[in-house]
């Protein structure tokens, strides 16, 4: 593969770390042995997360193109967002973000806290709009870009998730590599790895990264959209137009993309009960914050599996954590007792 003759811009420290889950693998039973790969740690801005490694590919266009204002899209609590605010402040470009109402929840500091309050003191021009959730491309998004050019400003659009960008599934081929160099160093290769999907890149990414040693099925994505047909349709489109990109030299097949479709609900953003019992799991048994909108969902995942013996005894699971803690705030009334 030629990930190496796409321009990156360095965003994060460098290889983000691997460390075991040794308190939560033994309460799970001990036979499966857990790890952590932090992406919530990737960067030292604005606590950095997935779309921070993705961005290192966006951005050298956006320079080349002389883009003055990066325009984004997400939900409310946005991690996506957050992160786009971040780099246009690092960079001394204008943000415009435009943040819809897609999760259907209520709480009294919901749009004043978490991600879209580091997004406001980044200086970010946070838009909110009411419309409801959709991985797909939106049309307050398209008229925030065209208000940036009627300001005589030149917008550079990226898509929630970094997803719908040709661009968007390359910084997880370069995971991939990351992960097999690690691997070498730890003197063994995972089983299994498991990440949370919703817009579909970084599964994408992934799955062409590890397509190479034809381990791209051994990439469990666990959907957190709730809309898992939406999903697992573009995380296949986005994985078979990098294979392309990168000249993988054949095409993504759909048995390499794995989806678990039984942990998106209630709907998306919203926590369900089991995924309640994992963020507080993984935060007494290991001090590792995951959120209800994405990683408590992947982590429910990650424990229900193990308990339900569908690792084989012995496996090694590596768990990607992209981040998303910052939203946790936003959700204080269901965590009122811990």
């Amino acid at each position: 593969m030629k990930i190496e003759r796409f321009p990156r811009y360095p965003l994060t420290f460098g290889p983000t770390h691997i460390h075991p889950l040794n308190r939560l693998s033994a309460h799970l039973g001990g036979k499966v042995k857990l790890y952590a790969k932090r992406e919530d740690c990737n960067s030292g801005l604005a606590f950095g997360g997935n779309k921070t490694r993705k961005l290192e590919y966006l951005i050298p266009d956006v320079l080349e193109q002389g883009a003055d204002t990066l325009v984004s899209i997400g939900g409310i609590q946005s991690n996506q967002t957050r992160q786009v605010a971040a780099v246009a402040a690092h960079l001394g470009l204008r943000c415009v973000l435009v943040q819809e109402n897609w999760v259907n929840y209520a709480d009294a500091v919901y749009d004043r806290v978490g991600n879209i309050q580091m997004s406001r003191i980044m200086g970010a021009d946070v838009r909110l709009v009411c419309d409801g959730f959709d991985i797909g491309i939106r049309k307050s998004w398209k008229e925030a870009m065209e208000s940036v050019l009627n300001d005589g400003g030149k917008p550079y659009p990226i898509p929630a998730g970094c997803s719908e960008h040709p661009l968007g599934g390359l910084g997880f081929v370069r995971f991939a590599e990351e992960v097999r160099e690690q691997e070498v160093e730890l003197g063994f290769r995972f089983d299994y790895i498991v990440v949370c999907s919703v817009t579909g890149s970084t599964q994408a990414g992934m799955a062409v990264g590890f397509a190479a040693e034809k381990r791209a099925n051994r990439v469990i994505g666990i959907d957190a959209s709730a809309r898992p047909e939406h999903t697992r349709e573009q995380i296949l489109r986005i994985a078979r137009h990098t294979a392309q990109l990168v000249d993988l030299g054949r095409e993504i097949t759909d048995t390499e993309i794995v989806l678990d479709t039984r942990y998106g609900g209630p709907e998306y953003g919203l926590p369900s009960e089991g995924t309640l019992e994992a963020i507080r799991l993984c935060g007494r048994f290991e001090g590792v914050m995951t959120d209800p909108v994405y990683e408590g969902k992947s982590m429910h995942a990650l424990i229900d599996m193990v308990r339900g013996g569908e690792f084989p005894g012995g496996s090694r699971v590596l768990y990607v954590h992209l981040g998303g803690a910052p939203a946790l705030s936003a959700y204080s009334f269901l965590f009122r007792d811990g």
